[in-house]
């Protein structure tokens, strides 16, 4: 079963890379060029087929000028609510 939610993370994953890829127009060759990467390896992240290393995602996030919490699917809002959450425990101390 964890080999199935990961797939299913790197799918996604690979989704929202590809999405602002095109989003932005750039070519999985150019993305390629600039991570120095095969665009085979752009292709197989993209389709969720091949986990990156953390370089590579950082490439990506500068490459595709995106948040990494955007690509990695986890909401701002989440964030937000968590820091909103600390101060008002510090509050009610």
């Amino acid at each position: 079963m964890g080999n199935r939610a990961e797939s299913q993370d790197l799918i996604k994953l690979g989704n929202r890379i590809r999405d602002r890829r095109q989003e932005i127009r750039l070519s999985q060759e150019k993305v390629a060029e600039q991570a120095g990467i095969s665009v085979n390896t752009v292709s197989r992240i993209e389709g969720g087929q091949s986990a990156m290393s953390i370089e590579i995602f950082i490439k990506m996030v500068q490459i595709l000028g995106v948040d990494a919490n955007e690509l990695l699917g986890v909401s701002s809002q989440t964030k937000e609510d968590g820091q909103c959450q600390k101060i008002h425990k510090g509050a009610n101390l």
